[in-house]
């Protein structure tokens, strides 16, 4: 029996991240939590210290930090017990690359997990990556490391076990990665301008958070997976092809010369991936058989389905995806402007700020107006998302004035 695999969390208290460490619960002979990063979710994370008892953990500043520490006091926990606690973007790099992790699970929400998925990789680590826009940002950098990763979210993985267990391969004539549709499938737009927070995060197959389950119902979220698919398997954007498939139960295809298409199958849940990107060439028992359920209240996918349907997507009601599939064949700095002015238009929307319609239209007016850049270090990156994120601000600014008029 091998020992386990020393795992460092990024986005420990997100929806990933959570489902993560239920993986290193029902599996402590495969995964040791050595290492965990959060936001403010102090709560959560007290709780995952306590039980995980990891050596390092990083939060978002100095006054997180402070809770932390009160909150690990008040629960028990010795001091000289405490893991180091560490913060900032730089607490998070920290935590991936020196937390004594053999493996890094980099799930947190936008581009915040950039600067520690690279520390992880020049650290020479393997990474399970959650966090697409590592990729949809810096792919052109990362590419040379792409050794180093594998995929965890369920349509790469399904590409990646497709291809068996590798990152390349032969005879491929394009990658079908699939889409549910999210909750606004059929719905006109005229409806789509009623769209409240709570009908915009209420996705009909997948469990996800906020930022996500929104870049969903616009299918933004596909055209970020395409990037990531490009630069993850080193596909042509001409080979990459998206579908419709709303019962969300085959997960991604590979076509091949010769017309066979590889599918993957299996339940809409997360874990089986994420557990995937850690143990293979090994599989877990994640999902019990038919009738069944693991230990993790997961049951294998049910075959009698009455339908599977697949359907090209609307590219001119979802204007999200074709913007992203544009921004990553301009490349350059292209898909991190794309990238920054959704991430702040999403937090404007769900904030109240803009109503969901004008979401992809801010992220259209930034890529309209901002100049692309070649891509030749990582700071040139980060100041191209930063001139999107105060581009997309004065963009809604502009939007809020005219609406109180």
């Amino acid at each position: 029996m091998t020992d386990p695999i020393k795992l460092a969390v990024l986005g420990s208290t997100g929806s990933v991240g959570r489902q993560a460490l239920s993986l290193a619960e029902a599996f402590p002979e495969h995964i040791e939590i050595v290492g965990l990063a959060a936001a403010a979710s102090l709560e959560p994370l007290a709780g995952s210290v306590i039980r995980f008892k990891p050596k390092a953990v990083s939060v978002l500043g100095p006054d997180e930090a402070g809770k932390l520490a009160a909150l690990l006091k008040a629960r028990g926990l010795r001091k000289e017990n405490f893991p180091e606690i560490l913060s900032g973007e730089a607490g998070a790099a920290s935590v991936a690359a020196h937390s004594g992790a053999a493996a890094v699970l980099s799930a947190m929400a936008g581009a915040a997990g950039l600067k520690p998925t690279w520390a992880a990789l020049k650290a020479g680590l393997k990474v399970a990556l959650a966090n697409k826009e590592s990729l949809v940002l810096a792919g052109e950098l990362i590419r040379p490391m792409i050794s180093q990763i594998s995929p965890a979210d369920s349509e790469h993985s399904a590409v990646f076990q497709a291809l068996g267990g590798k990152l390349t391969g032969q005879g491929i004539r394009r990658l079908i990665l699939t889409a549910s549709g999210g909750p606004f499938l059929g719905w006109t737009a005229e409806q789509l301008r009623c769209v409240t927070r709570e009908m915009a995060l209420n996705h009909p197959r997948w469990s996800m958070g906020p930022k996500i389950s929104c870049d969903s119902a616009t299918l933004m979220n596909k055209g970020l997976e395409v990037i990531e698919a490009h630069h993850l398997f080193g596909i042509p954007y001409d080979l990459i092809e998206v579908l419709v498939h709303p019962q969300s139960a085959v997960h991604s295809l590979v076509e091949f010369v010769d017309g066979s298409q590889l599918a993957q199958l299996g339940p809409a849940d997360m874990r089986l991936s994420l557990a995937y990107s850690l143990s293979h060439p090994a599989r877990w028992p994640v999902a019990g058989p038919k009738g069944c359920r693991s230990p993790l209240g997961i049951e294998a996918l049910d075959l009698t389905l009455s339908s599977l349907t697949f359907a090209e997507p609307d590219r001119k009601f979802f204007r999200g995806l074709a913007l992203a599939e544009e921004a990553g064949r301009r490349g350059g700095t292209a898909p991190a402007i794309m990238n920054g002015a959704n991430e702040e238009a999403v937090r404007g929307f769900l904030t109240g700020r803009i109503p969901f319609v004008q979401i992809i239209p801010v992220v259209e007016e930034c890529l309209n107006i901002l100049p692309i850049d070649r891509v030749s270090t990582m700071e040139g990156v980060l100041e191209a998302d930063k001139r999107a994120r105060l581009e997309a601000g004065k963009i809604m600014e502009r939007f809020e004035k005219k609406s109180l008029h």
